[in-house]
């Protein structure tokens, strides 16, 4: 992990690898710190949304609320406030070998449906000291793509750094070093394999 990065150290990275001047303080004044400030914390967010980082899920069973909803629904859970966009998978048991399910909807921060037990996997966005340093990485060059026009005034830069952050137009935001930080994330998972299939079941 990346025990020594903050918000503040990858911004600054990011201003060095475009040749301006590191920042000490979000707050200080300069152009450079208030477009930091501004962008930041949005562009973190999207990128871990625009994957599923093994790093960012957690595992929660949920609060049944003591609202009963309108109408179709039979319970309603409270959605954790930290996390980023929709669950990635619902579950109506906390016990080992449960399998997702589908009957359920989301309306605001709950989740509405019949099951007496719900347990989601979501992302969260977690403090840089426990970021995998080449999703630090990343992050650096996402904010130099974002920061290229507004601090130095020039599109050619922007395009540059894009193309090192997530690669051409063609690779539709897959390329570059995104697609170096998946394969390196994809690396802790377990490969995924087919365990039944009926029509193999029937040929055999």
């Amino acid at each position: 992990m990346a025990a020594g990065d903050s918000a503040l150290s990858i911004c600054s990275d990011a201003l060095l690898l475009l040749g301006a001047a590191p920042i000490s303080s979000f707050n200080e004044g300069t152009d450079e710190a208030n477009v930091c400030d501004r962008l930041y914390s949005d562009i973190k967010n999207t990128t871990l949304q625009v994957y599923p980082w093994s790093f960012s899920f957690k595992k929660v069973a949920l609060a049944r609320t003591t609202a009963t909803p309108v109408n179709e629904w039979t319970y309603e859970y409270q959605l954790p406030s930290d996390r980023l966009g929709p669950p990635r998978a619902v579950f109506n048991s906390s016990q080992a070998g449960a399998r997702p399910i589908t009957s359920w909807e989301i309306y605001g921060d709950k989740i509405l449906t019949d099951q007496t037990t719900v347990v989601i996997d979501y992302q969260t966005t977690i403090p840089e000291s426990a970021m995998p340093t080449w999703f630090i990485q990343l992050l650096k060059y996402q904010m130099v793509w974002h920061l290229a026009e507004p601090i130095t005034d020039q599109v050619s830069k922007t395009d540059y750094w894009k193309n090192i952050a997530v690669g051409s137009p063609a690779e539709n935001g897959r390329g570059g070093f995104m697609r170096t930080a998946m394969n390196i994330d994809g690396q802790g998972n377990t490969p995924q394999a087919i365990e039944d299939f009926s029509l193999i079941v029937a040929r055999y």
